[in-house]
């Protein structure tokens, strides 16, 4: 699926919990999500709040990554989400949620962060490793299982990872929901494997210009 070089960004990860090591504990409803020891550095006013949204800040997680590798800055998650809702990326119904959208989220990125951004609703799985060569990070729509390379799922989709490299074997990315020591950080998936997974569509951001241009 590659030729050439192996292609790894040294992004710095960041989970959509805020303790990463108790995502698994997380998922698995052994621990609740509000009762996460470090909710506060979420930017949420309460546990709840927190407990809220941390099961829906993948994308959030994913703009951390990019903003700290190009900006070397990390707003807190929760925030970045305040933001997006004012942005129409993120439309709330009281409990329930729209979103990310990805046009919005793409104009966003580009308005408040300078971010090279494109919503990508057909994203070819063999654009990615040329994407990620010419510096790009690449936020892509994938099923949650596939932080396990679990069975195939009904419908792929509605989980956000960022892309962060690309091998002969397979694609590299930051998952949010990943395990801590397994699938979080520069994770493997063999291409192989991926359009089990993935939607077809995505986010593709890039340097701001200005960095861009000093590249």
């Amino acid at each position: 699926m590659t030729s050439g070089a192996e292609i790894i960004h040294q992004v710095p990860y960041y989970s959509q919990w805020e303790s990463p090591g108790l995502v698994r504990a997380i998922l698995s409803k052994e621990v609740d999500a509000a009762d996460d020891p470090l909710w506060a550095s979420s930017g949420a006013a309460t546990q709840d709040e927190y407990a809220f949204w941390s099961w829906r800040l993948c994308g959030m997680a994913c703009l951390r990554m990019a903003l700290d590798f190009w900006w070397g800055v990390a707003p807190p998650s929760v925030t970045l989400a305040g933001e997006c809702v004012e942005a129409g990326a993120y439309v709330r119904h009281g409990d329930k949620l729209d979103g990310l959208i990805h046009a919005p989220f793409a104009a966003y990125a580009r308005e408040r962060w300078g971010l090279e951004a494109q919503a990508r609703p057909e994203l070819a799985v063999q654009e990615l490793a040329g994407l990620l060569a010419e510096g790009r990070l690449p936020m892509i729509s994938v099923h949650p299982s596939v932080r396990e390379l679990g069975p195939t799922p009904e419908r792929p989709g509605g989980h956000l990872v960022l892309a962060v490299g690309a091998t002969e074997d397979g694609l590299v990315i930051h998952n949010p929901s990943g395990f801590d020591g397994e699938s979080q950080q520069f994770a493997r998936v063999p291409w192989r494997d991926l359009p089990r997974f993935y939607a077809g569509r995505g986010v593709v951001l890039g340097a701001p210009q200005g960095l861009a241009d000093a590249g």
